[in-house]
């Protein structure tokens, strides 16, 4: 029973690692939208998040089903509700790729983003891609020290954020209140997605080392 259930646990922990390819090519695709900026790449992320919640969906159904036949306890029963957990941060991840997409498309044919802010933005698509890629190998492997090397993203996304929340609040800005608005939002959704994926590093950490991260 033992080897049924590891097995059926590294089939969800390979479903999950797909599902941070996906939300990867979901921010890729969401960054090259914005800064194009490109109404059909905004197009197919938009709708390829319905395939992404239907994988977050089936994932989950897989990991109750374990809970009801293999009644895990323990450090089993752990794994399996920190996977639930991972599936629900991930599949916020992809939302807000997609809330990317649909600033891109809302303002087509203009950009969203001021030219002067264009770099920042490219950089925060960067960190969110590599991220996500990060994300995966920790889901994977289980490693706490690759799963703590996140946090050096997130406080680089955090550094950016920060910065473009300065510059939309100084009396020097001069491109106008929608402008601001969409700049801020979509400055939020960059650094809301590296902080769904410390949350599930932090939960590997807490899986492997039995210490809780801050």
């Amino acid at each position: 029973m033992r080897t049924v259930f590891h097995q059926q646990l590294d089939d969800l922990k390979a479903g999950m690692a797909g599902l941070c390819d996906l939300t990867g090519a979901a921010m890729a695709g969401a960054t090259d939208a914005l800064l194009q900026p490109n109404l059909q790449a905004a197009e197919e992320i938009i709708d390829r998040y319905g395939d992404i919640t239907g994988e977050c969906a089936r994932l989950e159904t897989d990991a109750f089903t374990i809970l009801a036949r293999q009644a895990p306890v323990a450090g089993d029963l752990r794994a399996v509700v920190s996977a639930l957990k991972d599936v629900a941060d991930i599949q916020r991840m992809a939302a807000l790729a997609t809330h990317i997409a649909r600033i891109a498309r809302r303002r087509h044919p203009h950009l969203a983003v001021p030219a002067d802010g264009v770099s920042y933005f490219a950089e925060m698509g960067r960190i969110a891609v590599h991220v996500s890629e990060d994300t995966k190998h920790v889901v994977l492997l289980g490693d706490p020290e690759q799963a703590a090397r996140l946090r050096a993203d997130d406080e680089a996304m955090d550094d950016l954020h920060r910065h473009v929340f300065t510059t939309v609040m100084d009396p020097a800005w001069t491109h106008g209140t929608a402008a601001a608005v969409d700049v801020t939002l979509l400055s939020r959704y960059y650094e809301r997605f590296a902080d769904h994926a410390v949350e599930v590093a932090n939960r590997v950490i807490y899986q492997t080392t039995g210490v809780r991260s801050t």
